[in-house]
């Protein structure tokens, strides 16, 4: 309100100068910007990451599933077996590996080392494990309430990021102006400067 209001007052003020106006319209147009190309950005970005996420998402919920698994035995601790440090261990707690057995949804079977889904895990105990039709081992399946939140993070970094930009030139512009304006203002006090106050000197 505050930059149209000043852009209105420079229309027809005698003491304007040029770079008062250009001043006064670059504000508007950086106001404009924040208010609302960044949000409109910042929406279209959102439902564009929205649509992505969520059709990854219905993918991943079709190429993956949850399949139970039965603990055979402790997997062997690659850094015990190197004698790394056991307070090294302790400092840094990881989840208890195991190898475990499952069979696909293509029916295959297959054996592998996972990560404990409860601890201390015991052999024969049973949990389910994420995988693909061949019984590869995969992460849990995008969730939709996760993929739009990071949706609607993403839409408003994009918001900030425009109306960030928008103030960062419109500043860029009044640090030249303001350069300008004492450069033109040392060139005239320099032509007037030695004469200043002299009699007959018209000043």
């Amino acid at each position: 309100m505050w930059t149209a209001m000043g852009v209105w007052r420079w229309r027809r003020n005698p003491l304007r100068r040029p770079t008062d106006l250009f001043e006064a319209w670059v504000a508007l147009t950086a106001l404009v910007c924040v208010l609302v190309v960044a949000p409109v950005v910042g929406w279209i970005a959102g439902l564009e990451v929205d649509g992505t996420l969520q059709r990854a998402a219905r993918e991943q919920r079709q190429e993956r599933y949850l399949v139970p698994a039965v603990v055979l035995r402790p997997a062997q601790d690659p850094i015990a077996q190197a004698g790394a440090d056991p307070s090294a261990q302790r400092q840094t707690p990881q989840r208890t590996q195991i190898v475990a057995a499952w069979t696909a949804p293509d029916g295959s079977s297959h054996e592998g080392t996972v990560p404990a889904a409860e601890e201390p895990p015991q052999a024969g105990d049973r949990f389910r494990i994420w995988t693909d039709t061949e019984g590869r081992l995969v992460g849990r399946p995008l969730d939709p309430t996760s993929a739009s939140s990071n949706a609607a993070v993403v839409g408003l970094a994009a918001g900030v990021g425009v109306a960030a930009l928008a103030e960062t030139v419109r500043r860029l512009v009044v640090r030249r102006l303001v350069h300008r304006r004492y450069l033109y203002l040392d060139r005239a006090w320099a032509a007037v400067g030695p004469d200043w106050g002299r009699a007959g000197a018209g000043s």
